[in-house]
């Protein structure tokens, strides 16, 4: 077995529903990731180091999940030429919007990659798509992924009745 593809860090452990998520979708596509809480307030040193020792260890993406200041994707961001994507956690008092701008603004020189507020499966779907750069298996399932959502949606216009539907070589190149 090869080891971690990927990296899920929390912040804390209150983040772990939407780790899931991410799990969820790296489990489906066969991706190899580990999941850990480092917080970048509490405990610094320990985001650095696993940040600094990510790529040694075999990781090609790392997944910050954060909300409040939402400082983590940052400090990882800055310890590694890895790509790290964001995800930004809905708190008690903004709704998440707070953390949301927290990654979305980066200083120039650490960037991050900024997913939707709780955007957990798209943050996995993301960085699955930048190991398939590298990766031939994890492109065909992402291929196949994608070819799936498709068809359930074009299979989901069968559902609308009792409405004018529009005829299916509407949807034909033309």
């Amino acid at each position: 077995m090869t080891g971690p593809l990927a990296g899920i860090v929390l912040g804390s452990a209150s983040d772990l529903e939407i780790g899931k998520k991410a799990a969820e979708v790296f489990e489906y596509l066969d991706i190899p990731f580990e999941i850990t809480v480092a917080s970048a307030h509490r405990t610094p040193d320990d985001a650095a180091n696993y940040s600094r020792n990510a790529r040694s260890r075999g990781l090609k993406v790392i997944i910050a999940i954060a909300g409040l200041s939402a400082a983590l994707p940052g400090v990882l961001a800055a310890h590694t030429t890895l790509p790290v994507i964001g995800i930004p956690v809905a708190g008690n008092t903004l709704g998440g919007l707070d953390a949301l701008l927290s990654v979305v603004q980066m200083p120039p020189g650490v960037p991050v990659g900024s997913m939707g507020i709780g955007g957990g499966r798209n943050a996995a779907l993301f960085a699955a798509r930048i190991i398939a750069l590298s990766d031939e298996k994890v492109h065909e399932s992402l291929w196949n992924d994608t070819a799936e959502s498709r068809r359930k949606v074009v299979e989901s216009r069968a559902g609308i009745t009792n409405l004018p539907l529009a005829p299916e070589s509407s949807f034909e190149a033309g």
